[in-house]
């Protein structure tokens, strides 16, 4: 059965995440009720990372097995016709060899979090942004930052619900930077790693507004990831903000 890449862009708004359930809408099943379209059998694709309510994708990747040869342009087409009018879009497709797995071939995923500041409430933005009304001091935010960085136990930073067999992760980069947009000034996340825990990244936000606030020190942030204890975790931040931008592979499919 040939096997293709989908690199796929969603809103996660309406969805209770990546992952299907039962008679629950999610963007998994979106696009495996968009595949029965086209070839009227179950398929199961997997996924590179399975993404909470609400949290968005720039860049998930998928795979998915046909029974036939698709030209990919054709597939992401036909695809994203039957997607309509659900906010998920196949960016790009690609055929690939039966060695490639969406999931377990990845080398890293990389993560995009924003924070709006401003006092007026977002408008254009609602639902894409984590609003808070004040402020941040971002070189702050970076020394806290980087204390988060190499291999640790993230105890602190991992959902009670947590499946992962070890609390152990590395934390090949976390980049704190401040955007002047047209809606008023945005603080961005650019966070990057092999895989991360549940919740881990909005975890890691969460905590880290509270050093740009002035609520902790960036010393603060040391003290509650030695404490590999959920309850020295700062506030996790509500999903909305999060962005599954890209995952990197051995060789690119979609190059």
């Amino acid at each position: 059965m040939p096997r293709y890449a989908l690199k796929i862009e969603y809103n996660g708004a309406p969805f209770v995440g990546w992952q299907r359930q039962t008679s629950l809408a999610s963007v998994q099943g979106a696009v495996e009720a968009a595949l029965a379209k086209l070839e009227p059998h179950d398929h199961k694709i997997a996924a590179a990372g399975r993404t909470d309510a609400g949290v968005h994708a720039l860049g998930q990747v998928a795979h998915c097995d046909m029974s036939a040869q698709w030209d990919p342009f054709r597939l992401s087409e036909a695809l994203n016709y039957h997607l309509k009018p659900q906010p998920v879009a196949i960016v790009d497709c690609a055929a690939v060899g039966h060695d490639f797995h969406a999931r377990f071939a990845a080398l890293e995923r990389r993560y995009l979090f924003r924070i709006l500041c401003r006092r007026a409430p977002a408008t254009h933005q609602a639902g894409l942004v984590w609003q808070v009304k004040n402020d941040l001091d971002v070189d702050a935010m970076q020394e806290g930052a980087n204390i988060l960085l190499g291999k640790h136990d993230f105890t602190t930073f991992r959902s009670t619900i947590c499946q992962a067999d070890s609390p152990v992760k590395t934390l090949d980069h976390l980049r704190v930077t401040r955007v002047e947009t047209i809606a008023g000034t945005e603080v961005h996340f650019d966070v990057r790693a092999r895989s991360f825990l549940h919740n881990q990244v909005r975890s890691f936000v969460g905590t880290l507004e509270l050093v740009g606030a002035g609520s902790w020190t960036p010393a603060d942030v040391q003290t509650a990831l030695d404490a590999r204890d959920r309850a020295a975790c700062g506030t996790v931040c509500p999903p909305h903000g999060l962005y599954l931008a890209g995952v990197s592979y051995p060789t690119d499919p979609f190059a």
